[in-house]
């Protein structure tokens, strides 16, 4: 057994020999090895893959140190495309690339030169906007128009009366934001053009049976032309309540048919003046009361000019309780965004329309 490999400990007799002659000896395993080449991994030292003498390991550690120590940059038209394994843009690309394609914003609006339903519209609001002393002007002009008419007779009552329920079933619909509702403003409209023949031919003495009896059959129909809808469920019952509610505010209209004609001209003229003192630069609190007092005056000046009722009293009561209900329907038309045309339909239509069953009944109570 040769003694070569244990050479290495000669430094433990006095000459050093650091990590106790391992390298020497290696070197005398690399020589042992050098006389006994094996065939086998020539293949692997010429594909720099291994190397017994250890020197294809520099070579692969130089192979592996290139991508980090000698990495380059991306060029600048490769940011955009610059992803980690998961998908995802690499950090820093993706602010990169926002920046790059945001879009420009929009230049700032002047909210005040904006009219005021678009301007509480961008404000994120759900404003009440009075309609004006236009459509004001125009419910006093219908309400004189049914004032005068119903001193005349009650076949030209049917006239303005026709007017105001047709404005009303078209006012009450844009009012909902549906719009153009044919369908729907047609049957409203033709249920208050029957309940008006119904009590035309049934007479005063059967007008709540005429009036009842006309509701019950349009709230059918509008009930089966919703059935007949290939909407979706909350649209058609949307519409539904929408038709409803327009066919019977137009029915309730033909009270003013109902009542006795000096009941008619005292709450119209009491209904055309709160309106009109409602649109008044004023306070709205102001405004308000301003309005049930100019409403209970007229009722008593125009009580007293047909004779309605004992006393002054009487006309008073019927003024103030057709001014309540025409504000009530004044500011049931100032709600949800409403546009010109909502102002100029429902705005005209509904303070007339609420205050014709205070109308007929007051009328039948004071007269």
């Amino acid at each position: 057994m040769s003694n070569q490999p244990y050479e290495g400990y000669e430094g433990h007799q006095g000459h050093p020999a650091p990590g106790y002659g391992g390298h020497d000896a290696h070197q005398a395993h690399q020589g042992h090895a050098a006389q006994q080449p094996h065939h086998g991994h020539d293949g692997y030292r010429q594909q720099g893959w291994y190397d017994p003498n250890g020197a294809a390991h520099p070579q692969q550690h130089q192979q592996w140190q290139q991508p980090y120590g000698a990495a380059q940059p991306l060029p600048p038209e490769a940011h955009a495309q610059a992803y980690e394994p998961h998908g995802y843009a690499a950090p820093g690309v993706a602010a990169m690339t926002t920046t790059a394609t945001s879009e420009p914003q929009p230049p700032a609006v002047d909210l005040s030169t904006l009219p005021a339903n678009q301007r509480a519209r961008l404000e994120g609001r759900s404003p009440i906007i009075e309609p004006g002393l236009q459509p004001a002007a125009l419910t006093a002009g219908l309400g004189a128009l049914l004032a005068g008419a119903a001193a005349v007779g009650t076949y030209a009552l049917v006239v303005p009366l026709v007017i105001l329920q047709a404005v009303t079933a078209a006012g009450w619909f844009r009012l909902n934001g549906m719009w153009p509702a044919r369908q729907g403003i047609a049957l409203a409209f033709l249920g208050g053009a029957t309940a008006d023949v119904a009590l035309l031919v049934a007479g005063r003495e059967q007008a709540p049976a005429a009036i009842l009896g006309t509701l019950g059959v349009w709230v059918l129909l509008s009930l089966a032309l919703q059935l007949r809808s290939h909407a979706d469920p909350d649209t058609r019952m949307y519409g539904l309540m929408a038709t409803v509610a327009s066919a019977a505010l137009s029915i309730v209209a033909a009270g003013h048919l109902a009542a006795a004609p000096d009941a008619v001209t005292v709450g119209a003229i009491a209904v055309a003046v709160a309106v009109l003192a409602r649109a008044l630069p004023l306070p709205t609190a102001a405004s308000v009361v301003v309005a049930l007092l100019a409403a209970a005056g007229a009722g008593i000046a125009m009580g007293g000019a047909t004779g309605f009722g004992t006393s002054g009293a009487s006309g008073a009561f019927l003024g103030l309780g057709a001014g309540v209900c025409a504000l009530i329907g004044h500011r049931v038309a100032s709600y949800d965004y409403p546009s010109r045309f909502v102002h100029f339909t429902a705005g005209v239509a509904l303070p007339l329309t609420a205050a014709a069953p205070v109308i007929y009944v007051l009328g039948r109570a004071l007269g």
